[in-house]
């Protein structure tokens, strides 16, 4: 995602350029871009020209929407979006913890867009030493 919103307003990407820039396997690469589709954080087009390209500006996606596309729910342990499944819940002080880690976390991710990630790595590049001889 990062990748793709480095190059947005460039045009597409193919997968195998997105694999050789971010040292991933493109067989990877083509499980994990399907439920960003599904998601609706990224858009294919066919033919020539086609690729991968952000469905939306990277400021309108955040962090929390990525994971959540590819891991599913963010609730650390089960009993926090089941309670009734654990006798325990209402003594639980371990449940309490993980769902205070949860909230911390989900308000992390929510607050962090692609563009802030952008913007980052952009100042970490213009940041970096190089050592040439």
């Amino acid at each position: 995602m990062l990748c793709l919103a480095l190059n947005y307003g460039n045009g597409q990407m193919l997968l195998k350029d997105i694999a050789r820039i971010e040292d991933i396997s493109e067989k990877y690469l083509s499980q994990i871009i399907i439920p960003l589709k599904a998601a609706g954080l990224v858009s294919s087009l066919r033919g020539a020209k086609g690729g991968y390209i952000l469905a939306k500006p990277a400021s309108q996606i955040t962090l929390k929407e990525i994971v959540e596309a590819l891991e599913g729910s963010l609730d650390l342990v089960d009993c926090i979006a089941n309670p009734f499944d654990c006798p325990r819940v209402s003594i639980c002080v371990a449940r309490d913890l993980w769902m205070e880690m949860g909230m911390q976390m989900n308000r992390t991710l929510k607050n962090i867009t692609l563009a802030d990630l952008v913007k980052r790595c952009r100042e970490k590049e213009e940041n970096a030493v190089m050592y040439n001889i």
